[in-house]
């Protein structure tokens, strides 16, 4: 994971540094092997070469927080505690330790984004901390002629780093096995899937990746009820494997789709499941407009910054449809991912500027040049969506 620094991430750091002086725990995020650690290793280098630093994984430092209360008083400034997941009991003792004055530490945790983590230490530490999601590596951190590349091999920093397209997918392959059999049951959730069953059902979401979710059809596909299946894709949803994209609907008089769209956050596990190892053979696959589509929606989420309250996609029942609505700052943007180099103004983007009362619609394409399609409507390349998302992230 040392690699991971070759590529700076200079807006992470500098984001930790942020929050760190307004609260007294700050909690990163993630999965596992997406660069936490390395991350928080460099922000102490950098900033706070005297902090301590305990990994709850390893014997040795766990057995140091046999009386954790009593270890944690002995040190002062930046504590970091990483794979926090492992010792949830230790919440209350740092709401102790945040309550006194004056403060003498501060604490920097680095844990897997499972429900049950967030809401204890929610609860716990309300008030007192702040969370800060680490994602692989994006379009906004590396240089443009590196994106093919992430979007084969998605942002995990050894999959991207990996020194050939084999060693790559299959570094990917083992990933996706230890997550779905080690990764998910270590996290203690009040309900385990067998990593048989899971495996299958992950399976199953990749071929419906960029598509209306079918509850009974999942479910129905692992032997289980459609509750079951809703109930994975939230534990997958949890732990930042996948996305689900709402629908929007509103009172207006073409009759809308309610079911929900679910896609693989990260590019390169979802073509693990499709099969796909090389540039060539996703150019060439079924699935390249999904892949393409799922790819720029979440670089565009994360550039922006969206908060999933934010994020929708509209469809009639008669085949109107709009990629991504971003309601914002009481603004609607719409965005359409078109793997083309000359998009064209269609019906379907017509009505949904009209029926959702768009301030503006911006159809990102696979070229190379910039142009107006008719008045708010704009294509711009995929090389520009850094800026695309800056604009959007200050509500523009």
């Amino acid at each position: 994971m040392l690699g991971a620094m070759l590529i700076p991430r200079s807006a992470y750091l500098k984001q930790i540094s942020s929050l760190l002086g307004r609260y007294p725990v700050v909690c990163l995020l993630g999965a596992r092997q997406v660069g936490k650690t390395t991350l928080a290793r460099e922000y102490v280098r950098k900033n706070q070469p005297g902090a301590q630093l305990l990994d709850l994984e390893s014997p040795e430092d766990l057995a140091r927080l046999t009386e954790p209360l009593a270890e944690l008083k002995r040190y002062q400034g930046l504590i970091v505690l990483d794979e926090i997941q492992r010792r949830p009991e230790l919440f209350p003792v740092l709401r102790v330790l945040c309550d006194e004055r004056p403060r003498r530490r501060k604490f920097l945790l680095l844990g897997s984004a499972a429900p049950h983590l967030l809401r204890q230490s929610s609860e716990t530490l309300a008030g007192r901390i702040a969370y800060m999601e680490v994602g692989p590596l994006s379009m906004v951190e590396l240089d443009a002629n590196r994106w093919e590349r992430l979007w084969l091999r998605g942002g995990f920093p050894e999959s991207f780093l990996s020194k050939s397209d084999t060693a790559s997918f299959d570094w990917r392959r083992r990933f996706r096995q230890t997550f779905i059999e080690r990764d998910l049951p270590a996290l203690e959730l009040p309900f385990t899937p067998a990593s048989a069953t899971l495996g299958r059902f992950w399976s199953m979401l990749a071929h419906v990746h960029g598509n209306l979710l079918n509850w009974s059809e999942l479910g129905r596909s692992i032997g289980a009820t459609d509750a079951t299946a809703r109930r994975y894709v939230d534990l997958l949803e949890g732990a930042l494997m996948v996305r689900q994209l709402k629908p929007w609907y509103e009172n207006i008089s073409k009759r809308q789709v309610k079911a929900p769209k679910v896609y693989f956050r990260d590019s390169g596990l979802l073509h693990v499941d499709l099969g796909v190892g090389t540039e060539g053979a996703l150019l060439s696959h079924p699935s390249l407009g999904a892949s393409w589509e799922g790819f720029l929606l979440e670089q565009l989420s994360r550039g922006a910054g969206l908060e999933a309250e934010e994020t929708f996609f509209w469809r009639t029942q008669h085949g109107a449809e709009l990629d991504l609505l971003v309601v914002r700052s009481g603004r609607r943007h719409g965005f359409e991912f078109k793997r083309s180099s000359a998009p064209t103004l269609t019906q379907s983007m017509r009505q949904a500027f009209v029926d959702l009362k768009l301030d503006s619609l911006t159809v990102i394409h696979s070229g190379t040049h910039s142009f107006g399609l008719a008045k708010s409507v704009l294509a711009e390349p995929w090389t520009e969506l850094p800026s695309i998302a800056r604009r959007l992230s200050r509500g523009r």
